[in-house]
């Protein structure tokens, strides 16, 4: 007779069992231990957790809504930080021209500047450790053309890519759509930009991992090569991946700060950090630093924590490095 129990595995108990088991060898793990003995390393993850959890709640924990027109008062325009003559207590960073409380267009921001540059960043992984996995196992024409376009690509700053992505989008969308479309046609600038160094890295270790004994022993009993690139070679160049990522998502923080402030990211009806920098640039030299210092602190303090975080994750990854 067939036992109807359950497997422990599927009882939340035995779920729960094997999480602690899970979590109990990462702290026994090399990362975990090169990890707590950096206190650099450990200030900037609780820095770039503080930034990330203000940015995903920031509903719950901003004083205002500033892209909710009927919260903002015109009178309250200018108002300077509360240490400073004239500030207010409900305005601690001050507020812009438009009455929107400093803080809150901060928190709202830097939702928006760690939204597209995620995505950005994960769209130029997956781009590139496909083409990378691709071209490095299958070699020949395949190889030779995306290496060549990765080479044109390296010619030209990133910048200027995602500049130039933008500009045809703008030119072949009409305007409105644009506007609707601004954050997936920025996502896919900076994406874009950013696929050269992955698919590079990736198609290096692939064409290493192909001629080693565990993939020719793959080929051997009929696996497809699909199957081998997926389940046997992916996982062994995921840990150069990860480090460039880490790398590569503070670069895009500033890409997108960069086009927001040269007016080409999002729109200006959601302000990212670099909108908010440009937008108090403007009004710099009158006396009111509040509007642009503020963010600009902000978006180099997350940037500075995100890239600590890749440079101690680079070198755990690597024992030649420690």
């Amino acid at each position: 007779m067939r036992d109807a129990r359950p497997r422990d595995v599927a009882h939340p108990v035995g779920l729960w069992t094997a999480l602690r088991g899970r979590i109990a060898r990462a702290r026994d793990g090399d990362l975990w231990y090169h990890f707590k003995r950096s206190p650099v390393t450990v200030i900037a993850a609780a820095i770039t957790a503080v930034f990330a959890l203000a940015a995903l709640a920031a509903p719950l924990i901003a004083p205002q809504d500033p892209f909710d027109t009927r919260a903002l008062d015109i009178l309250d325009a200018r108002i300077p930080p509360v240490w400073l003559e004239g500030g207010q207590a409900r305005y601690p960073l001050g507020t812009d021209s438009q009455g929107r409380d400093v803080l809150s267009t901060i928190i709202y921001g830097s939702r928006i500047s760690l939204g597209v540059s995620l995505a950005a960043t994960l769209f130029a992984v997956l781009l590139g450790v496909s083409l990378g996995l691709v071209s490095g196992y299958a070699g020949g024409r395949l190889d030779n053309l995306a290496m060549r376009l990765a080479d044109v690509q390296l010619s030209f700053p990133t910048i200027l890519i995602a500049l130039l992505i933008d500009g045809i989008a703008r030119t072949a969308l009409p305007k409105a759509l644009h506007q609707e479309l601004a954050i997936p046609i920025l996502v896919l600038a900076i994406g874009m930009a950013s696929w050269v160094q992955y698919a590079r890295t990736v198609r290096g270790t692939t064409m290493v991992e192909k001629n080693k004994e565990y993939v020719q022993a793959a080929r051997v009993i009929g696996q497809r090569p699909w199957y081998i690139l997926v389940h046997h070679i992916l996982p062994n160049v995921l840990g150069p991946v990860l480090v460039i990522a880490t790398l590569g998502l503070g670069l895009a923080i500033l890409t997108e700060a960069t086009l927001s402030f040269l007016g080409l990211g999002v729109p200006a009806t959601q302000p990212s950090l670099g909108t908010l920098i440009r937008i108090g640039n403007e009004v710099l030299f009158s006396g009111e630093w509040w509007m642009t210092i503020f963010p600009g602190v902000w978006l180099v303090t997350l940037v500075l924590a995100v890239n600590l975080l890749g440079d101690w994750l680079r070198d755990a990854l690597n024992p030649k490095l420690r």
